[in-house]
């Protein structure tokens, strides 16, 4: 009989602490892109910027993550999952020295740019690192931390954003939300180097450049008279943009079926629309996420700019969101294999009730409204969401066979961080347009108080619509091989941004 020989302590330690390292990459990409939520309107005056800024600093990280993700993932495969960590993690920290010392609100927006398109090469690794790390006895505690990482991040995101400015350590203001991420990457990338093993697949898809390119172009002809249309008088160089993301975006649906006829490995493969689930769940995924970032952008500014809130009161009103979602997504992940349509639904309409709770409060009160005021609808609201993204995921690539499954969950994550961006552009574009005027005192706090009860419509009839489509779900999400049963099954995360 073979002797066997268990992993000696230094190769376990040695796991554990990359599972640290990709860990802190997990959390530096979710909490960078909420931590500039409650600071916005306070870079847009520091660098005397128009309020298309705030737009592009949150909707540009989306929009270069959603655009790079799947090719990320893929080259990882390709080229090597620790060299493509590597890269994604110098990247990321080298821009966002670059955000922190940008003097002009372009540099800004370039360097957010570049944050989230590194972010893209890093964030897909983590989760193969873990499965190829950690066999299948410690895997369950590994997505246990991980689920734990997703739930500090979330939830500090916003008061870590607020504490930094506030503090104004060095005189720095804002740019302390950024210059942190320095310390912290080059730690990171110091232990990587050290200690992370390298892997690839052993049959990985081919990147899809000419597909990326189009893509890119479609949703840039789309985002950019979105935020800029309404600063620039809707000119030429908004209207034609505007009318050609129709045809560049069928020109990338051909080129996509192509691609997958002569290759196999085609970015977004055209298989996965024949499932009527998949296809129902994307635009599920996609308006849902496009009423979620953008409700914080109409908040930060109605509240520091209309009501004269500071960013850490701001910061105490909308931190219920993430504690609503941490407290409730342990549930929805209990059920996701049993009740995950009926669980989605149920959160779904308690953040539509949320929403219009929200819209009510500022209608009825508006500037005179306390934070506790704002804080209960969005606690409810974030209740809703905890129900329902954690496993919105795993429900929607229910019906897409094992063997399409990767490909599945990576246009699932790229169409939620495109929602994003272009809930972002819309709301914004939405928001700026009613609230801009030359009142002040009392009048300005009306006015910014009854553009936001007006906005906050757009973003409750996108989770009615994203209910209303529920019912074209699958039943439940499908069970991993040999997971456990349902009830004792670990809080795995199924996307790495719900």
């Amino acid at each position: 009989m073979p002797e066997v020989h268990a992993p000696s302590p230094d190769r376990t330690r040695r796991k554990w602490i990359v599972l640290g390292v990709v860990l802190l990459a997990l959390f530096m990409d979710l909490a960078d892109a909420t931590i500039v939520n409650i600071v916005l309107p306070r870079m847009q005056s520091s660098l005397g910027a128009e309020y298309a800024v705030a737009q592009w600093v949150l909707a540009g990280y989306s929009l270069t993550f959603a655009l790079a993700l799947v090719t990320g993932g893929r080259l990882g495969d390709i080229l090597g999952r620790r060299r493509m960590f590597v890269t994604g993690m110098a990247g990321f920290t080298l821009a966002s020295v670059l955000c922190g010392a940008a003097p002009t609100a372009e540099v800004l927006i370039t360097g957010r740019l570049v944050q989230g398109a590194t972010a893209a090469l890093m964030v897909p690794q983590v989760m193969s690192i873990i499965v190829v790390l950690f066999d299948h006895a410690d895997r369950a505690r590994a997505f246990v931390l991980y689920g734990i990482t997703l739930s500090l991040a979330n939830v500090s995101g916003p008061l870590l954003g607020a504490v930094l400015t506030e503090a104004d350590l060095f005189g720095l203001g804002w740019r302390t939300i950024f210059y942190v991420n320095v310390p912290l990457g080059v730690l990171a990338l110091a232990l990587a180097l050290w200690l992370m093993p390298e892997s690839r697949a052993a049959d990985p898809l081919r990147p899809d450049p000419v597909g990326i390119v189009l893509i890119g172009l479609a949703m840039f002809a789309l985002m950019f008279p979105l935020i800029q249309g309404r600063e620039r008088g809707w000119d030429v160089w908004t209207v034609v943009p505007l009318a050609a993301s129709v045809p560049l975006l069928l020109l990338f649906a051909l080129h996509q079926r192509h691609r997958d006829r002569t290759t196999g490995s085609a970015l977004v493969p055209p298989t996965l629309f024949a499932h009527r689930s998949f296809t129902a769940g994307s635009v599920v995924m996609f308006v849902l996420f496009s009423g979620l970032a953008s409700l914080f952008l109409v908040l930060a500014y109605d509240l520091q700019l209309g009501q004269g809130w500071s960013p850490m009161l701001t910061a105490v009103a909308v931190v219920s969101w993430p504690v609503g979602v941490t407290l409730m997504s342990g549930v929805a992940q209990r059920h996701a294999t049993t009740h995950g349509r009926r669980v989605i639904g149920i959160g779904l309409a308690v953040m539509l009730a949320g929403v219009l709770a929200l819209i009510g409060v500022l209608s009825a009160i508006g500037p005179a409204a306390t934070w506790w005021q704002v804080a209960l609808p969005v606690l409810v609201t974030g209740l809703g969401m905890g129900m329902c993204v954690p496993i919105l995921a795993g429900v929607v690539l229910a019906d897409v066979g094992e063997d399409s499954a990767g490909a599945g969950s990576g246009v699932a994550n790229a169409v939620m961080q495109l929602g994003t961006a272009v809930g972002v552009a819309v709301v914004g574009m939405l928001f700026f347009w009613l609230a801009t005027g030359d009142a002040t005192g009392a009048a300005r706090g009306q006015a910014f108080s009854d553009a936001a009860a007006t906005t906050l419509w757009y973003n409750a009839g996108a989770f009615l619509v994203a209910l209303l489509l529920v019912p074209l779900l699958p039943r439940a999400a499908r069970p991993e091989p040999g997971a456990p049963p349902a009830e004792e099954a670990p809080a795995e995360p199924l996307s790495d941004r719900a």
